[in-house]
């Protein structure tokens, strides 16, 4: 992107190089500069497509003075971070800016974008489409916005992360319920963020609600690939390391900045992980944390969560009477979580029939198969 500018033409030459590499270097061996190697191979498939077109004799002269030689070397600094602030450039809509840079940065699919905005595929790769050529057509340049606007594209930034970390740490389909690379990279770039911003309350607020999420990743899945739910979930096997970052980086920042809903999340994510035991999780101060995140950051999931803890305080039936408010909501109609916290509650009211046939419609409606079996499961122990 620095040496060319063109967005999508490199993506696809960068895509080839990768390629390549997939296949030549398990047969030949891994180069001494793997970054450089493939620099040189993605500039040379570039190079190759511009001088396709003969028709423009100008175009191939140009391309081949740009062509490096194969000994060039690459900066080794990381740059994700500029791709990411280039993904939110302003000229795009925040919708656009979110699908490009999940699909640029993120690495997710198409298909794994439209699942986390709840729209169908054919909308999202159409969005991304016309983000990578509105990028184009601006001629976007390749480096690290000005200090001026780096706060108004950050809120973008954060929100792509949140939702990279969380396709990783839940996925919308596939074979495995989680995917490590997906978590530990959105954990890399923020931290990244955070050297860059470590004033930013928000940044260090989803750099710890991350931390304290992940820590529970050993003890999600069952030995038959099956998600455990959190108050069955072994606590020793929780990464007490993460958990104290953490939680010392929430210590720093509530009280010192504005408290906005990354923090709040973190803080949810504090209680659960300092609990002990299932049994003496402090669920009143859960569903006060969830009325503030409700009123500072408003939305379908927010509510969904916060009738799980309405619940566990309350009663089941006070937790479904909060869930009936979101039977309306088109974005809930395309996810399955929302029948699946239906069936948890009306299990827990006594309603076993209600609770199996909540349970198959949330089954039907995933993707993810260890959430299928599991959905599956939990119905048929209903009978």
């Amino acid at each position: 992107m620095r040496r060319y500018g063109q967005f999508d033409a490199c993506e696809d030459a960068a895509q080839e190089a990768l390629l390549a590499a997939a296949l030549q270097w398990p047969i030949e061996g891994v180069p001494d500069n793997p970054r450089s190697w493939l620099v040189t191979v993605a500039s040379r498939r570039l190079v190759d497509e511009w001088r396709s077109d003969s028709a423009r004799r100008r175009r191939e002269e140009t391309a081949a003075a740009l062509e490096p030689p194969v000994t060039a070397q690459v900066a080794a600094e990381d740059d994700t971070l500029t791709l990411l602030f280039l993904c939110c450039h302003p000229s795009l809509s925040i919708p656009s800016q979110l699908a490009l840079t999940l699909r640029a940065v993120g690495g997710l699919t198409t298909a794994e974008i439209a699942n986390a905005f709840l729209v169908p595929e054919a909308t999202m790769a159409q969005r991304i489409s016309r983000a990578k050529q509105r990028i184009k057509t601006n001629g976007v340049e390749f480096s690290l916005p000005p200090q001026a606007e780096r706060g108004e594209r950050l809120r973008v930034v954060l929100h792509v992360l949140y939702l990279v970390f969380n396709e990783g740490y839940t996925t919308s389909s596939g074979p495995a319920l989680q995917r490590a690379d997906l978590t530990s990279e959105a954990i890399r770039l923020t931290r990244l963020l955070h050297q860059l911003l470590p004033a930013d309350g928000e940044v260090a607020g989803l750099l710890a609600l991350m931390l304290l999420t992940d820590a529970r990743r050993a003890a999600r899945v069952g030995a038959d690939g099956l998600p455990v739910p959190l108050a069955e979930q072994r606590r020793e096997l929780w990464n007490a390391g993460a958990i104290a970052e953490g939680i010392a980086l929430l210590t720093r920042t509530l009280g010192s900045t504005l408290v906005g809903p990354y923090q709040l999340q973190a803080a949810i994510a504090a209680v659960h992980d300092e609990a002990r035991t299932a049994d003496e999780t402090d669920w009143p101060q859960i569903v006060a944390l969830y009325e503030v995140l409700e009123r500072v950051s408003p939305g379908a999931v927010v509510t969904l969560n916060r009738a799980v803890a309405v619940a566990m305080v309350d009663g089941p039936r006070a937790g479904l009477a909060l869930l009936g408010t979101l039977d309306g909501d088109v974005q809930m109609a395309r996810t399955h979580r929302l029948d699946a916290v239906r069936g948890h509650l009306l299990e827990l009211a006594g309603d076993p029939v209600a609770a199996r046939e909540a349970y198959l419609r949330a089954a039907r409606r995933t993707a993810s198969i260890p959430e299928q079996r599991y959905l599956a499961l939990r119905a048929a122990r209903l009978g």
